[in-house]
Formats: C-alpha cells, sequence, structure tokens
C-alpha cells in the first residue's frame, strides 16, 4: 500500500467541473426512523475550512471488517494506519453557494457501504454544480451506521454531557443456508422508503422550512433555500444502491430519470419494471455482470422511453467506490479493488457519462452532451450495451 502520505497522495480526485465542493452531514430526527445523509454542494471560496475525514468514525472499520469476514482488531489497525488521515476534497460545512437552481440527485450506496464511501463520485457531480443526498442507509445493509438515543435517567450525566447516545448497527447477513431473497427484497424498501425521506427533507430545505440535526454541525441549511431545481431531481446508486435507485424510480415520478452503476438486480421483483416510466442508464464493469443479472435489466428495454446500457472496459464492481483510488496496484487487484484500467480514467467515464444523460433527461442547459457518444458505448474504454453473450429476447413494451 505504500506509507500514509502516499496513501493520500493517490487519493479520491478533485472535482472537474466550476464549483468548489463542500459537504456536510445531516441527521435529521436522532432515531433510527430518520434520516441520515451526506450532503454535497457547491459552496463558497470564503473562509478556512478544512476538507472531510473521508471515514469519520472507527466504528466504520469495524463493519468493514465484519462485511469482509475479518478480524475486527486487525483491520481497526490497518485501517486505520492506512486510511485515518484520508481525506476528501470537500471542505467540510462550508457556506453553500446560493444564486442558482441547482439540480439534485439523491444517492445510494452499495451492500457493505456508507454515506462517504463514493465521494469521488459525489464531488465530481457537485462540482458541476449538482446538489448530491448521499443517504446512509440503516436497513442493516451498510457495513456499518448509527443513530441516537436517550440516555437512561440511571447512567450519570455531568452538566452540559450530550444526552444522546450513539447506537451501532451493522451488516445483517442471511442465515447460512437461508434463502437471500426474502431479506434483500425487505431492505430494498427499507432502502427506498429512506431515499424518498431524504427527498422529502431536500424540498423542505428549499422551502426554507427548519432544520433539526443531530450532528450539531454549525452548518447555515438557510441558503438552501430556493436554490433546488424541484424539476430536476434523478436518483442515482451503486450495486444494491442502484436497485434501491430503481425501486426508488418506480415509487415517485418526482424522480425524472435514473442512474444504476453496476446494478445488482437480485432484490427487485420483475413486476415493478412495468411501474417504471422514467429513462434509466445502465452502467455497468466488464468484470462484475453476469447472464441472468443483465437479462434482468434487459427487461426494462422499452420503445416508449429511453434506457440504455453501456459497459465500461477493464473496470470492476470497485472501480466506482473510493477504495480504488487508495490502494497500490498489488493489494487493489489481489482484493478486486482495480480493474485494469487506470481508476481516474475510469472514474472520468463514470461521471461523464453520468453528466450527459442527466442534461439529456433532466432538460439543462450545460456542455454535457460533449459526452453523449459515452451514452451510445462509444468511446475508446466503453462497449454499447453488455460483453457478455446473451440469448435473444423481445424487449418489454413492444407490442
Amino acid at each position: 500500500m505504500g506509507s500514509s502520505s502516499s496513501v493520500q497522495f493517490c487519493g479520491i480526485p478533485n472535482g472537474k467541473g466550476p464549483h468548489t465542493v463542500g459537504c456536510t452531514d445531516l441527521m435529521s430526527d436522532h432515531t433510527i426512523q430518520g434520516t441520515f445523509l451526506r450532503l454535497f454542494y457547491p459552496c463558497s471560496n470564503s473562509g478556512e475550512y478544512e476538507d472531510a475525514v473521508w471515514i469519520p468514525k472507527k466504528q466504520y472499520y469495524l463493519g468493514l471488517a465484519d462485511t469482509l469476514k475479518l478480524n475486527r482488531t486487525v483491520v481497526n489497525f490497518i485501517f486505520s494506519h492506512y486510511f485515518g488521515s484520508v481525506k476528501c476534497p470537500a471542505r467540510l460545512n462550508a457556506p453553500f453557494k446560493p444564486g442558482e437552481k441547482y439540480p439534485l440527485i439523491i444517492f445510494s450506496h452499495g451492500l457493505g457501504a456508507f454515506r462517504t464511501l463514493y465521494s469521488s463520485i459525489c464531488i465530481g457531480l457537485a462540482s458541476q454544480g449538482f446538489v448530491v443526498a448521499s443517504v446512509e442507509h440503516r436497513d442493516e445493509s451498510a457495513s456499518a451506521t448509527y443513530y441516537l438515543k436517550e440516555k437512561s435517567p440511571s447512567e450519570p450525566c455531568e452538566e452540559n454531557c450530550n444526552e444522546l447516545e450513539e447506537v451501532w448497527l451493522y451488516n445483517k447477513r442471511p442465515k447460512p443456508g437461508a434463502d437471500e431473497f426474502p431479506l434483500r427484497f425487505e431492505q430494498v424498501q427499507t432502502r427506498a422508503d429512506e431515499c424518498l425521506r431524504a427527498l422529502d427533507l431536500m424540498l423542505d430545505i428549499n422551502a426554507g422550512k427548519p432544520v433539526t440535526n443531530a450532528t450539531q454541525s454549525n452548518f447555515d441549511w438557510l441558503l438552501l433555500k430556493d436554490s433546488l431545481d424541484v424539476k430536476s431531481i434523478a436518483a442515482v446508486g451503486h450495486s444494491f444502491g442502484a436497485a434501491t435507485a430503481i425501486k426508488a424510480l418506480g415509487r415517485d415520478s418526482r424522480f425524472r430519470c435514473g442512474i444504476a452503476l453496476d446494478a445488482w438486480m437480485f432484490p427487485l421483483r420483475e413486476e415493478i419494471f412495468s411501474a417504471i416510466n422514467q429513462p434509466v442508464l445502465f452502467v455497468n464493469s466488464e468484470k462484475f455482470q453476469w447472464v441472468e443479472n443483465v437479462l434482468l435489466m434487459k427487461k426494462m428495454d422499452s420503445t416508449r422511453v429511453e434506457r440504455k446500457m453501456i459497459t465500461i472496459k477493464g473496470t470492476v464492481h470497485q472501480s466506482f467506490p473510493d477504495f480504488t483510488f487508495l490502494t497500490g496496484n498489488l493489494v487493489g487487484k489481489i482484493f478486486k479493488l482495480k480493474g485494469e484500467i487506470d481508476p481516474y480514467i475510469g472514474m472520468d467515464i463514470i461521471i461523464n457519462v453520468t453528466l450527459a444523460f442527466l442534461q439529456r433527461h433532466l432538460g439543462l442547459q450545460k456542455d454535457f452532451n460533449q459526452w453523449d457518444s459515452l451514452i451510445e458505448g462509444e468511446g475508446e474504454f466503453v462497449i454499447p450495451g453488455t460483453n457478455l453473450y446473451l440469448p435473444l429476447q423481445k424487449p418489454e413494451n413492444v407490442k
């Protein structure tokens, strides 16, 4: 992996758009029913604000250890040493930059991840003028997450102490030998609910309603009033998060389109597909997908609305989260965190094709159409559709 300084040097990339990016955490309602997200947004350049710590609490290391089925003590030591000082290039709690109507993205993380592990994608989009709400799911699909509860009266609390304490939830696996589908189906319902609550919350903030934030940051939420383009909202997610985004599209027409990054379609029942009337872009890695999964994506093919699929050559499933930037080639290949493609080139393609699709279907007046060819699978590192051989089938909605 190299030294911790080399990890930082080869770190999470800066956004390439015209906006400086800020981020802040929001836990509205401290209970498990509340919404927990990290917001990435165009920010003011004024003031001195440090970049956000990438993994903010050590309990996330423990959750990652459980997810990887590794010893907690060992993983905590290694991760603390190599990643404990890693920051992402977003200014923590920097003032929001008003003056424009920004489109809104609700982002859903994958199985075993949490709200900060896709900072590169979120920062890249925010730098181009999007507000991105990265939801942390509390359905026990995150490697770790938490909520707050009131301390019991029997617990001593000195003057000015916090009367709330953290309650941590870790990744829940199906029991050995059990059918996995019921658990994942239930989780994707909960995840979609959480995305819709996050959308409601962001629109309340846009309307100027007061915000209760249990994270006790000093961020001024009033600056977001009337700053969101409420007609330009998209759902984006990776893996389980892609299935979540698809589920959310079928639940709420306020989402104008969706982008499914290396989708894991297993948690979805096919009947949801007929309820989805929005455009969808599937962006797949070369190494993760398999025939049955891609055939489920193809069941969403339509002649009424644009449904596109591309595959990025040389990528793996972990080319989408941030770990791909923070390990050396040897470790990255062993743990399948890196593919054959330069991770920075891969991330540019992921962000650029996303921007092009969002411009096309959110009606944005930007220059993101310069990457329209990527949507068609045209370019050195992309192909249209899939690299897998598929049996012939009739597209859905073709009469």
